[in-house]
């Protein structure tokens, strides 16, 4: 694939990722995140399945052989980190969701010196610092005795909550051997089936507005399946390590469509958010010339 086109696909797949935040936000306030997560997984199955074998003809056998890493990958990172994040949608709202989300890479590069023994080096240390506090900001608005006697809002930490279960699902995919569009195709269909005893105990329902409708259907045709393709094509040309610097469009995109769909925007969660970004930056900056690849994992958003 051209560098150019490679960059496009980067881009399209941070963009349709950040419209997972927002429409899910929409969509949440109508069904359940139980609801939402289900049916994402149970409409996306089969089409991640054919576009699996469309791009990477997978060794299925093989695939199937590391069922337990699949089993525990879609605990962790589709059907955990989706649950958390369409949870906190409706209490924190979109924006303060990318930002916090943001911190990502770093939290990913930070579990992957403490657990994989990967060297840190100056600047990166420097980075998790800065984006640490970028996120501080916006967990405590600002105003951190507010907060202590308070507490924080229970959907930021929903949402610190799917950053720490995407953190684990992206150091253990490290051990994966299966094409990592198999592999959500495979664990998509495990997330299916796992849920099926919560969704008999509390039941789910589909959305009837159309603007529900419209906002499941993205959810289920733009993030969780072009996004991974176009992700995984533009990472394969021009390496992981470059790849993850494209991450850092994921809030920009959120702020953009949550702004023409008519949402405000706190200054907080604006500075709180480019602290985020400049600390992610420093973070895979130094990364580009050692190893990086650990932080810079696609985020299914």
């Amino acid at each position: 694939m051209h560098r150019g086109r490679a960059y496009l696909a980067l881009a399209l797949a941070n963009l349709f990722w950040a419209g997972n935040y927002v429409f899910g936000e929409m969509v949440t306030a109508e069904i359940s995140p139980v609801s939402l997560t289900f049916w994402r997984w149970v409409f996306a199955a089969i089409p991640l399945l054919v576009l699996a074998w469309a791009i990477e003809r997978p060794d299925w056998r093989a695939a199937v052989r590391e069922w337990p890493l699949h089993l525990l990958q879609s605990a962790l990172g589709l059907t955990g980190y989706t649950l958390f994040l369409y949870s906190a949608l409706g209490l924190t709202g979109a924006v303060n969701a990318s930002v916090i989300s943001a911190i990502n890479p770093a939290t990913i590069a930070l579990a992957a010196a403490i657990f994989l023994h990967q060297r840190l080096r100056g600047l990166q240390i420097v980075g998790l610092v800065v984006a640490f506090a970028g996120v501080t900001l916006v967990l405590t608005g600002g105003d951190v005795l507010a907060v202590l006697e308070q507490g924080f809002r229970v959907g930021d930490l929903l949402v610190v909550a799917s950053v720490i279960v995407w953190t684990a699902y992206s150091i253990v995919a490290r051990r994966l051997r299966t094409p990592p569009i198999t592999a959500t195709a495979v664990q998509s269909v495990f997330a299916v089936v796992t849920m099926l005893p919560l969704v008999a105990v509390v039941g789910v329902t589909l959305p009837t507005t159309a603007g529900s409708i419209a906002g499941l259907v993205y959810i289920v045709i733009f993030p969780s399946m072009l996004g991974y393709a176009l992700w995984n094509l533009g990472s394969g040309a021009v390496g992981p390590a470059r790849a993850g610097i494209f991450l850092n469009l994921l809030p920009v995109f959120t702020v953009l469509i949550a702004v023409a769909l008519g949402q405000s925007l706190e200054p907080i969660a604006m500075a709180g958010g480019a602290l985020v970004l400049l600390g992610v930056y420093l973070t895979l900056r130094v990364g580009r010339a050692g190893r990086a690849d650990a932080a810079t994992h696609p985020t299914p958003r």
